[in-house]
């Protein structure tokens, strides 16, 4: 199995999307560490950040103008956090978290920063595919 692949299947790109571009995908993690939490992904395989052309930058510019402002405007969140670790899924993509230093309430549920101001937890609570699909959908409904 490619690359490309196994990254897709292991953070279950295409189950959890909430938004695309030409050549970026938005998912939902499915691991929750913050509400929101999420996966920038190229569609096209890539290992290095280095290769990626023009037109896939510019792109990455556009999809950022639609994150931003919707996980804004559902959690008011205090900054954004874009981790690029890769070192053991070989595909270029950013895990995204969005941090706020109180509270928030989403979903009837409230939601904590635990490790606020410091590192994001980088691995966050396993969440079943029911409550990670809610989440999507109400991410998705309102796309700004």
């Amino acid at each position: 199995m490619k690359a490309l692949e196994k990254f897709q299947q292991k953070f279950m790109v295409n189950e959890l999307k909430i938004f695309e571009t030409t050549h970026w995908v938005w998912s939902l993690r499915p691991h929750q560490s913050t509400f929101g939490a999420s996966i920038l992904s190229l569609k096209r395989g890539c290992e290095t950040f280095g290769e990626l052309d023009q037109e896939e930058v510019c792109d990455l510019g556009k999809m950022i103008k639609t994150l931003e402002p919707t996980l804004k405007g559902i959690l008011c969140y205090d900054v954004m956090n874009y981790l690029m670790l890769m070192m053991f899924d070989k595909h270029v993509h950013f895990h995204v978290f969005p941090r706020f230093e109180e509270p928030v309430q989403v979903l009837s549920e409230l939601w904590l920063d635990y490790n606020w101001p410091k590192t994001p937890d980088l691995i966050g609570e396993p969440l079943e595919f029911g409550k990670l699909h809610e989440i999507t959908q109400y991410i998705k409904t309102n796309l700004k």
